[in-house]
């Protein structure tokens, strides 16, 4: 699974380094992906995180994605 934060939809609530901080941390007011956990599976944590966001800024996708694909 590859998890992804839109930072134009993030508005910093941090809610997913609170539920999942090992794969997210705050940055400059914005919620992001720690480098090199971008393929992190589909941990509960993740999926929370994802979930709960208020933004809806975290995707969950199969993984690797299509050339050219987001």
């Amino acid at each position: 699974m590859k998890v992804s934060v839109d930072r134009e939809l993030c508005y910093g609530s941090a809610e997913c380094a609170h539920r999942a901080p090992a794969v997210f941390e705050f940055v400059d007011g914005y919620g992001v992906v720690r480098p090199g956990h971008d393929s992190a599976g589909n941990a509960p944590e993740i999926l929370e995180a994802a979930e709960k966001c208020p933004s809806q800024a975290i995707t969950v996708t199969d993984a690797p994605s299509s050339p050219g694909r987001r």
